[in-house]
């Protein structure tokens, strides 16, 4: 099955231009391919259209021509749980698994043929490919669509890439490391016409879509502040493994308490197998380190705290809680307009403030909601993962990590019909909603202009530690007014020849 254009626009255009000629869709089709793209395409054009159930095999299962050829970009911690669920669900099909890690992708090559090697007897799967450079994978007539599991800082470039090449799309998060990075990836996807999944998957939770369609509709009344977790990481960093290799003692030196910093990791062999300059690729040059390729511990990527790779916490953690937030408010295609450090003697914390004078703050430990906001005392919110909204008529946390939603009064949980004591389920449905609109060309819960607005409030709290003071942020035009300091900061250089 081979996808057309999607029908959507998403989300505003920024400031790009027009598109470069290098980006039309590739001329060479195959039959199947053609006729994806011209009777199904135009009319995917005029309107979102429900693949027909000719496309379908028997008890609804999809036939084998039509299902989704999809390649995996990226087998490690994320990737592996990606394979498994993309090999489990019979809408797609598992060509090829690519990895710089010649081991890794071995790995993924042999977990893909174990788990098709029924269809392949019967002749119905021909394999599997093991790929290091993913411009082979993009290459391919046979692949439909990819899912990009690499370190951040591979995210944009491969995404971008992947439109270019005809391809859909679902990136882990953040889909960026700087501001300008995710505006140019939102815009290349949009213009390219793919369906765009971002992997912010606790959109897709049905208990959490519906405490969500429950504030939007007005259920809490004017929203008046809301609160989520921003976790500092000097701490961590000046501890361990990791202490010997910072560079400064200053956080102000070194981004601050929360913004990733310039390591000093030493050098070592590059293991056989690695090929670390593609590693590395559009990054800026870092030596080859163990700490970077293998995690010392469970939930530790650390990569992600080199500021040459990553952007910490604040892009990996508010991807989700702060996407469900915005998402919740109906702001999540805008941003705010005021950014507030904490030394201003404003708030307490880091606060954001929107057009619609909704604020938004960030504490490292819920206990500051009481003991700094003197708010909620009596809630349950120790241990929990996302972020609580206060409206006129009370509050509701809009995220969990396996509990239960909380809140008062508790007629809100009567009003919404939703058991208080229901826990959200561990699975979800995250790449069915992605299968559904690469066949239907709708947008999916989280497309790349939503990705690029949920990336961006992790961008957006690192800034101000940067520079030193508060903010102003215009969302429609993405620049900071009157600090040319913060708006040097939205970009950076690519490294050659991984240009954008």
């Amino acid at each position: 099955m081979k996808s057309t254009p999607t029908a959507a626009s998403s989300g505003s255009s920024g400031s790009s231009g027009s598109a470069p000629a290098s980006e039309g869709i590739p001329a060479a089709l195959n039959r199947r391919r053609f006729l994806a793209r011209t009777a199904l395409g135009t009319a995917a054009l005029a309107m979102p259209l429900i693949a027909p159930t000719r496309l379908f095999g028997q008890a609804g299962t999809p036939a084998p021509n039509d299902r989704v050829n999809v390649a995996l970009i990226g087998r490690g911690a994320m990737g592996s749980g990606h394979l498994h669920r993309l090999a489990g669900d019979p809408g797609f099909q598992l060509l090829a698994v690519c990895d710089v890690d010649t081991s890794r992708r071995e790995a993924g090559r042999e977990a893909v043929e174990a788990h098709y090697a029924a269809d392949r007897a019967a002749g119905r799967y021909r394999g599997c490919a093991a790929v290091n450079d993913y411009r082979e994978v993009l290459a391919r007539e046979d692949i439909d669509a990819v899912l990009i599991a690499t370190p951040d800082h591979w995210h944009t470039k491969i995404s971008i890439d992947a439109a270019r090449a005809g391809k859909d799309i679902y990136c882990e998060k953040p889909v960026s490391v700087t501001l300008a990075e995710g505006r140019r990836l939102a815009d290349v996807v949009r213009r390219q016409g793919r369906v765009f999944q971002t992997g912010t998957q606790y959109r897709s939770i049905p208990m959490i879509r519906k405490v969500v369609e429950f504030i939007r509709g007005g259920g809490l009344g004017r929203i008046e502040r809301v609160f989520t977790q921003l976790f500092p990481i000097n701490g961590w960093l000046r501890s361990g493994r990791f202490a010997p290799y910072v560079k400064t003692t200053s956080p102000d030196q070194c981004g601050g308490s929360y913004a990733p910093m310039d390591f000093a990791l030493p050098a070592e062999p590059v293991p056989e197998g690695l090929d670390w300059d593609l590693w590395v690729g559009p990054a800026p040059w870092r030596p080859y380190n163990s700490l970077y390729h293998i995690n010392p511990s469970p939930g530790v990527v650390p990569w992600s705290f080199d500021d040459a790779f990553g952007v910490t916490s604040s892009t990996w953690f508010l991807s989700h809680a702060a996407d469900v937030i915005q998402y919740a408010l109906g702001v999540e295609e805008t941003g705010p307009v005021d950014i507030i450090h904490p030394d201003s003697g404003e708030f307490p914390t880091l606060t954001f403030r929107y057009a619609n004078g909704a604020l938004m703050h960030f504490v490292q430990d819920w206990s500051e909601v009481k003991d700094r906001y003197h708010l909620l005392a009596d809630a349950r919110l120790a241990g929990m993962f996302g972020g609580v909204i206060i409206g006129e008529r009370g509050w509701l946390t809009t995220l969990t990590n396996g509990g239960p939603i909380e809140g008062a009064p508790a007629g809100l949980f009567e009003e919404m019909k939703l058991d208080r004591r229901e826990v959200s389920p561990g699975g979800n449905d995250h790449h069915a909603n992605w299968l559904k609109c690469i066949h239907t060309r709708e947008r999916t819960y989280c497309d790349a202009e939503l990705g690029h607005r949920t990336s961006s409030i992790g961008h957006l709290t690192n800034l101000p530690f940067l520079v030193g003071r508060s903010l102003k942020w215009d969302p429609a035009k993405e620049v900071f007014t009157h600090c040319d300091a913060a708006n040097r900061l939205l970009s950076r250089a690519t490294r050659a020849p991984w240009y954008l």
